[in-house]
Parts: structure tokens; sequence; C-alpha cells
């Protein structure tokens, strides 16, 4: 097997030199260029090869394609005068998935005249109506929300700029599910969609029918977080794509924040965004290096080389079970220190096409170089796609030792994420499994890698729920120097249902579904599921996530983008405030956060070096017309103190991924209290900087900085202490704190939509 993909290649890279002479002919014009472009144009090209086999007419995601073939059969059929029910139905709900909205309301209604059986709703002909009745929310979204978009577009309440000045398709909309609801009162779903059409006039809730009212109260906010202002339109970050993941970091050490963002799919395209350190973005993509490489739906970023510029994996083809659906293979991307990037996972050693959402980066065996775990899908038996763990070889190359492990474990891998879970100063393995158990592989060490030991204990760890998981990751949400687990779920009722779902929530009526999990660290290799301790047992269909401490007071909070393929599926993201380590508050609506579009990757940071994270949100779905703007949403401050490190290994890995860090402050009381955190990217969907940006509370002075580099020793080395607000450099091996001047970069305010 391995030697047939070794002649694919070979003849692919042969072929692509033929074929892309023109563009290679470009780079050798250019000697910056040569070296970087050519390796990209063989990735590329071997995406084309994947793709051109790809079975378009049977995709449930690709619909644009689709569309193009079922017009075919359409037509075909239509002139012989045979046209069946059943592909005028697929023809409608394709032009729907395709962003055809109007036209797809012009086969539903003609349905509707054909067959005046159907007009009578009943549990035959429901579908058929909701499929009307979506497709005119679906065109009051598209002209209001996407072509004429605003700062409060689609955020939950509806109110402001987000109300919708063409009524027409809520209207529609509204007409049909008063109807439906006539003969379902029950359905939760219509009736939530019913509610959120109101909101978008301006109606809600005064115009409510009053049996049909989902009360206001039940979104009041458990805490009052100030208000974040979405300003992604007003700095140039308003990528109008499909649902993708980001990363926020500083890819060209110029000391500012860059975004990174990809929309998924066959077609998605990655792009690439430079701070231009005066509050706006400059898109970089095509002088990168970076055009024409498709995104994928996550990435995730590391040093993988230790030469100093940040490097990243995409993550490609989720859902994608079946190899006839275009199994694409995931890209390491490297950061050639000048301003370009290459495409080097043909020369890593790491092309393999396989379904995949996860990967994680961690320093296994603490030898200074970074390691990746790629939790692929296994959809069904008849295709495996085994997990994969490469391990750095130091010469930009990995080899994949998953098997000698007994890492390549084949489930339907959904989230991974890593931490030293008994603080032996080994990183441990956590896997989110869409259908199954979830695993815990401990870190037992070894004397080579020949005789390496992980461990699983998932059981007897007691994390094994929610048996159908999703992201997931570690984080120390109370502040006791010990990781904790925390893991969302993602049912199968979620996936038909999620409205309904979540409705029944808010409401506290019984639902299908099953509650995320928070798993507090027992300090002796079990946890405590602490779900309802911290008011976390609720209805959460979650997508993209990820964690940071947008109040600064030193304890992680989480935010979380929502919903499902369906178009029905419009649900808000939540935004959890931690309450000093012992509840979660629900402060989505305080915050304005509650975007109601589909959300997948978010990414915290401080993007304008002002001390207080930012956060920004990957939207849109996964079939073809799905698409809507990214969003940034500004962080408007607070009172309390903060410090971002800026942490270099040595003997650890250069980028300190996995480094613990222990701060400990005197409060006004005079008492003290230590704050704990780890450089990581995060979440297992979405990725945060990764200089350590921490919260600390309305502290009096910091007393100490503490550091456990992971390079195999659980031991912390003691740094003093320094002022807060300000920006620090830490180089392992060397005793002094460098203090870093950061300049500020306060956002542009004025309108400067990009919007692909």
């Amino acid at each position: 097997m391995q030697s047939k993909y070794l002649f694919l290649l070979l003849f692919i890279v042969i072929w692509s030199c033929k074929e892309e002479s023109k563009e290679i002919k470009t780079a050798e014009e250019n000697p910056k260029n040569s070296d970087y472009r050519i390796s990209t144009i063989q990735m590329i090209d071997s995406i084309q090869s994947i793709k051109s086999n790809v079975n378009y007419r049977q995709h449930i995601y690709e619909s644009s394609e689709k569309l193009k073939l079922v017009e075919q059969e359409l037509n075909a059929a239509k002139a012989k005068n045979q046209l069946p029910i059943n592909l005028y139905v697929e023809y409608g709900k394709t032009l729907l998935d395709a962003g055809r909205s109007q036209d797809a309301v012009n086969v539903f209604e003609d349905l509707l005249n054909r067959m005046p059986e159907n007009k009578v709703i009943n549990a035959t002909t429901k579908g058929l109506h909701e499929a009307l009745a979506i497709s005119y929310m679906r065109i009051g979204e598209q002209i209001n929300c996407r072509d004429n978009h605003t700062t409060e577009s689609c955020l939950f309440p509806i109110k402001g700029g987000g109300i919708h000045k063409n009524k027409t398709g809520s209207q529609k909309a509204i007409e049909i599910y008063k109807e439906i609801l006539k003969v379902f009162p029950d359905d939760l779903q219509s009736k939530w969609l019913l509610n959120v059409a109101y909101m978008t006039l301006g109606e809600y809730p005064t115009a409510v029918p009053t049996h049909l009212l989902i009360p206001p109260n039940i979104f009041k906010p458990e805490y009052n977080l100030p208000v974040f202002e979405n300003i992604s339109m007003n700095v140039g970050l308003d990528v109008n794509e499909l649902a993708g993941g980001v990363i926020v970091d500083d890819f060209n050490n110029d000391g500012f924040i860059d975004v990174l963002v990809s929309s998924w799919g066959l077609f998605g395209q990655l792009h690439y965004f430079e701070s231009d350190g005066n509050g706006s973005y400059v898109e970089k993509t095509e002088a990168s290096g970076l055009n024409g490489l498709t995104g994928g739906l996550n990435m995730v970023q590391a040093d993988y080389n230790n030469d100093g510029h940040l490097d990243f994996y995409i993550i490609r083809s989720a859902w994608s079970g079946y190899k006839w659906m275009g199994q694409l293979p995931n890209s390491l991307v490297k950061n050639n220190g000048d301003g370009t990037f290459s495409d080097v996972t043909l020369a890593s050693g790491m092309y393999a096409p396989h379904p995949t959402q996860s990967a994680v980066w961690f320093d296994f065996n603490a030898d200074g170089w970074l390691d990746l775990y790629v939790g692929n899908e296994t959809h069904t038996n008849a295709e495996l796609n085994p997990a994969q763990f490469f391990v750095n070889q130091k010469d930009g190359t990995f080899k994949d030792i998953a098997p000698q492990l007994n890492l390549n474990i084949t489930n339907y891998i959904k989230g991974v994420t890593a931490a030293d879970a008994n603080n032996d100063g080994w990183e441990d393995l956590y896997i989110s499994i869409l259908d199954g158990p979830n695993k815990l592989f401990m870190n037992r060490g070894g004397s080579s890698i020949e005789n390496w030991k992980f461990e699983e204990i998932s059981v007897k760890a007691n994390v094994s729920d929610p048996q159908e998981s999703f992201p997931t990751w570690f984080f120390d949400y109370n502040n006791d120097g010990w990781e904790d687990i925390f893991v969302s779920c993602y049912d199968r009722y979620l996936l038909k249902q999620c409205s309904m779902e979540v409705t029944a929530d808010y409401l506290g009526l019984k639902s299908n579904s099953d509650f995320p999990r928070l798993y507090e660290n027992n300090r002796n290799e079990t946890f405590s599921n602490n779900t309802k301790k911290t008011n976390l047992d609720r209805i959460l269909p979650t997508m993209g996530c990820n964690y940071g401490d947008v109040d600064n007071d030193g304890f992680l909070d989480f935010y979380l983008s929502t919903g499902a393929p369906d178009y029905r599926s419009i649900t808000p993201n939540r935004m959890f405030r931690n309450n000093e380590g012992k509840t979660f508050q629900d402060a989505t609506y305080s915050g304005n956060l509650g975007h109601i579009q589909k959300g997948h990757g978010i990414g915290f940071a401080d993007l304008d070096n002002d001390g207080d994270q930012d956060i920004y949100a990957v939207m849109g779905g996964s079939v073809s017309g799905d698409i809507f703007q990214n969003a940034l949403f500004e962080n408007p401050g607070n009172n309390n103190q903060w410090i971002t490190l800026r942490l270099k290994g040595t003997t650890s890995n250069r980028s300190a991924i996995g480094a613990r860090i222990k701060i400990t402050v005197e409060e006004k009381d005079g008492t003290t209290r230590d704050i704990y955190n780890t450089v990581s990217s995060g979440g297992s969907f979405g990725a945060n900087s990764l200089q350590a940006e921490i919260g600390l509370g309305d502290c009096k002075a910091i007393k100490n900085i503490a550091v456990n580099w992971p390079n195999g020793q659980y031991s912390y080395l003691d740094y003093g202490s320094v002022d807060s607000n300000g920006v620090y450099f830490i180089e392992e091996g060397k005793n002094a704190i460098q203090s870093i001047e950061s300049k500020k970069n306060p956002f542009i305010k004025g309108h400067h939509s990009m919007s692909h």
C-alpha cells in the first residue's frame, strides 16, 4: 500500500512539473518565490487529482457541484415529459443547500400547486411546508444579514441594526409556521423559528401570539458581561465563506497578532491576514504563497522545526467517511520566515488522505521537538482510518509511530487534546469520540520510543462520557494546579433537531440529548463529573469552541459556537463566565455574543494589545450555500490587572507548548492566591495565541512568576516579581524576565468590509 502511494506521488510531481510550467516559470523568475511555491503547487495538484474522482451527485455537502448534475437530470426528464416527483423535490432541496433560496421557494410552491392535497398540513406533508418556511427565512437572512451586513446582524436576541429592512422573507415564514403550529402545537422547532422570525422584524415579543411566545425572561443573563461589539467588517476580517478553523497568533514576529482562517470543503481557500499595526488587517494570502491551497475545517499552529517561525497544520475532509466524497490529505505548512509559507507535507512524510477534524501538537517524549497526534474519522468498518501519531525526526520529517504505541485507534474521532494530567512531567492525551466512549491515554514514558507506553484509563478515570462527543480541552478551571477536562456532547438528536433540543432546554422541558461534561481532576488519575455542580448541565450543540479569560479575573471562561448542518438549526453561540472556579454563568446576551449563524473555529487573543482578550469566530455552515461573515468580538475592557508572557523553550520545544505557568498575586486584603495557565492553542476546534495572556484580577501586586517547562521534569522554576499590565519574555535556562515594549493597536472603527 505504501509503495502505491509513493508511485502516485511521483506521478503527481512529474505531472505538476509539466502542467504547471507557467506558474513554476513565474516562480523561477523570482528566486525568493521559487523554493516555497513549487512544493505548494505539488500539494495543490495532489488535491486536484483527488477532487477529480469525487462523486458530486451523491455528495451531501458540495451542493453547488451536485446542483449542476441534478439540473442535467431534471432537464433530461422534462425533455421526455417525465419528471419524477422525488427528483423535483431533490432539486428544490439542492437549490436551497446551494444558496439559491428564491429558486427553492419557486420549486416548493410549485409542488404545492401541482398537488393541492399537499396544501393540507399533516404528518406526511409537514416536511414540504417546513422546507418552504425555512427557504423564506433564508431569503431574509441572505438579503438582510449577509448582503447588507451590519455589526449587529444575527446577534441574538436580534435588535438594532440586526432587524431586517426587507421583511418579506420573515413575514412569509411566520405565516407558514403559524399554520404548522395549528396542527402541531407542540413542535418546539417551529415555535423557536417563529419567535426568531418575529425578532428579525423587530416585533418580538409584543406581536408574537401569546400561546406561541417563547418568553424573553429565559434569555436573562446570569452575569452582566459588558458588550462585545462585532467589528470584523471594520478591520477587514469579515471573511464570508463556509465553516472553518482559525489561528490567531503572531506569524511574522512583529509583536502583533495575525489571523489565519480556513473554509472547509473541497473548494475552500485559506485566508491569511497580517496586522498593519494601526488597528486594521491586510490580506497577504497571495503574497505569502498560500493562494490556491485548499482550506480545512480546522487548523493548529506550532514551531515544529524550532527555527523561531510559527508553522501550522491544516486539517481536512471532516465528515467525509467515504473515498468517493473526496478524502483530502492534511497539510503541514512551513513558515519560511520571509513572509512566505511552503506546504511541506510530501517532504515531511506526513502525506495521507484521511477524513480528519482534530490534531494536537505536544512533545510526548520531552526531547525538545514537537510531535503531532492526528485523530482521524472511521465512519464504517469498510473504510478504516486509524489515528496517526507523527514523531518529530528533528530534520523536518516525521514518522507515524501510532501502531507501535497502540494509539492507532479506529474510531469516529472528533477532538484531541494533550496536557500533563497527573503532574508527572509527561504530556497525556484525551480523545473525544462521536460513536463511543472517550479515551484517556496516560503517558507512562520509557527509555526509548521502542519501549514507550501509553496506558488507556478512561473508565477507571471516569472520563469516558458522553458517548457522543465533540470538541474537548484540558484546562485548570479552578486554579488548583491540576488540569481538568471539558468535553462537549453532540448526539444524533442535536444533529437532526438541534433547535428543538435547545428550545426544550431553555424552557426547562425534557430533552432527548445529553449534556457536556466538566471533569475536575482528583489528583490521583481519576476525575469527578462536576457538570451539574458547576451549572453546565445544559444542551449545548457545540461545533467549535475555545477558552480564555475575558474579564481578566484569573479564572478561565469559554465560548461555544453552535449549530448543525440543517438550516433550521438556528441557535445562539454561548458565552460562559467562570465564577471563581465554583460555577459557570451564562453571559451570552449581556455580552452580545449570541451569534445565531453556524459557528465553528474560535480563537481568543489580544489582537489590539490592550491587555484583554478579543474573540474571533468563524461562521458559515457545511453546505455550499450556507456562507456567512466571520465575527471579531472586541473586548470592551475591565478594571482588572493582567500580564502577557512570551515563552521560549531551549531544552523544551521552542514554542513552549505544554509549559505550565504559576503566578502568585497579593490581593488587596493582603492574602495571596495562585493563578495557573498552560501554553497551548486551547480547545480542539480553533486556535488561541500561544503567548500566555493571563488575567490577574484586582490584585495589589505580582509576588512571583514560576514556570514548569515541558522538558520531562515536573518542577516549577521561580522568576520573581514584575509589575502587572505589561508584556514580558522568559527564555528557558535564563533567570531574568525581560520586559517587552508592546505597542497598542486600537481597532479602526470605520467601515472596511472585505466580504469574500
